[in-house]
């Protein structure tokens, strides 16, 4: 008797785990809510093959459930392949359903390739629908005259879902339309045309199509605000007139450099030319007494020639009494 009573239990433990593992590859609860919503499933293919793919069936099935709610075709396989390859299948089905309320060009296989790629489809299907407004950073440029503007943009775009996949982002249209208005204020003669008519920015932005190869469509730039900077023209001019200063400054120190070498050199040549002639002086006396011993010099010769520089350096310093005073300073 005990022994019975213990393989009942055996078999009462093993009953209910069939039980329970039953419940878990056939969700009953979920057959019988896709039943009565219109949505028709194998139990074998599809619910116990969910589970066994490790596919979790309460995400496909509603996800079907609400599809088809809404007048909507999707194949359970696709989105068990869409779960499968890492995608979110209930932010594709709901952005195909937005899709096709707002009349939108939409196929699965295109939102999910959307999806796939890393961008909010549904986000991008609203944006669609309820365009965006993106305010640029603030834009500093230089009109003609060199005053520099300072404007802000505003930009309304529109998801392009042709192009979500592979198309640049909004960083790319804000540079985009940042070099656009430096290049229309930098074209313009004047900052005051620029302030008289701030919309002619924007027109000109705009005839540059600068949403090509993005994801979006831009449908208006507006400046919302444009301020007067600095002037750059009058602080460049004043930078190349220091420049230029310093420029002159150097040649005229060059300038200067090369006379004073000039100067010394033509010192040091009177300095070699003194010297030379003070050589020479120093010859003479040796010259005389060779002249007195080959007899070539008398003695009356001698006082002649020494009355005649003894005359002759009278004359001088009557002529040139400063360069007297000189010479008696330096002898003194």
């Amino acid at each position: 008797m005990e022994a019975l009573t213990g393989f009942s239990i055996f078999i009462i433990i093993g009953v209910v785990i069939l039980i329970f593992l039953f419940l878990y590859l056939v969700p009953i609860g979920l057959f019988i809510t896709a039943y009565f919503s219109g949505v028709k499933l194998k139990i074998l293919k599809d619910l116990v093959g969910m589970r066994l793919r490790k596919v979790p069936p309460n995400i496909i099935v509603r996800s079907k459930i609400t599809a088809t709610k809404a007048g909507l075709i999707v194949d359970v396989g696709k989105l068990e392949a869409h779960y499968l390859a890492g995608g979110n299948v209930i932010n594709v089905v709901k952005a195909l359903i937005s899709a096709n309320k707002a009349d939108l060009d939409l196929t699965f296989e295109r939102a999910a390739a959307i999806d796939l790629a890393g961008r909010d489809v549904l986000e991008a299907v609203k944006m669609s629908v309820l365009p965006k407004v993106i305010e640029t950073p603030m834009v500093a440029a230089v009109a003609k005259d060199g005053i520099q503007l300072k404007a802000i943009a505003r930009i309304t775009v529109r998801a392009n879902i042709e192009r979500l996949v592979g198309g640049a982002g909004e960083a790319t249209i804000l540079a985009r339309v940042g070099e656009g208005i430096v290049s229309t204020i930098g074209s313009s003669d004047t900052h005051k045309a620029v302030l008289e008519n701030p919309d002619s920015i924007s027109k000109g932005v705009l005839k540059k199509g600068l949403d090509a190869g993005t994801a979006f469509e831009i449908l208006s730039i507006d400046i919302a605000d444009v301020d007067v900077g600095t002037n750059i023209g009058a602080i460049l001019q004043a930078d190349q007139a220091e420049a230029d200063l310093k420029v002159a400054r150097a040649k005229a120190e060059e300038r200067r450099a090369a006379a004073v070498a000039s100067e010394q050199e033509m010192v040091a040549e009177v300095a070699r030319m003194r010297a030379k002639v003070v050589e020479a002086e120093a010859e003479i006396p040796l010259a005389i007494a060779e002249a007195f011993r080959e007899g070539n010099l008398g003695i009356m010769d001698y006082y002649n020639l020494r009355n005649v520089q003894a005359d002759t350096d009278m004359r001088n310093k009557i002529a040139n009494p400063e360069q007297q005073k000189k010479d008696d300073n330096d002898n003194g």
